[in-house]
């Protein structure tokens, strides 16, 4: 079921289900296929100013499409990258964040988080 505010027979609701498709076929299971294109057309709606609200991630933030592309099938370090790391260093006030790399980003913030 694609996520509120996306209406029947629009592009939305089409890629919805490209994406629910896709993941399907990748061998996902159907609730993480279903919330992967939900995420996916929110971020999608949210960067095309269709949503009412909108995080600065999802606006600032690689389109899903090219972040899909530049990291699917890569060997090495997923997941967030380290602006989106960077940022919640910040939040959790992890001092010396500024000359980390990536790494080291990783590893504060889930000490922190711990």
């Amino acid at each position: 079921m694609p996520p509120r505010g996306v209406k029947k027979g629009t592009k939305r609701e089409r890629q919805y289900e490209h994406v629910k498709d896709s993941q399907r076929e990748r061998g996902a299971p159907e609730g993480l296929a279903e919330e992967i294109a939900a995420r996916t057309v929110n971020k999608e709606r949210a960067r095309s100013g269709e949503s009412r609200t909108r995080s600065r991630t999802s606006v600032s933030d690689l389109s899903s499409g090219r972040r899909g592309g530049l990291r699917s099938g890569r060997p090495g370090p997923r997941g967030r990258t380290r602006e989106q790391l960077y940022q919640e260093a910040r939040k959790l006030g992890v001092s010396g964040r500024s000359s980390m790399d990536k790494a080291q980003l990783e590893r504060a913030v889930e000490a922190r988080k711990r």
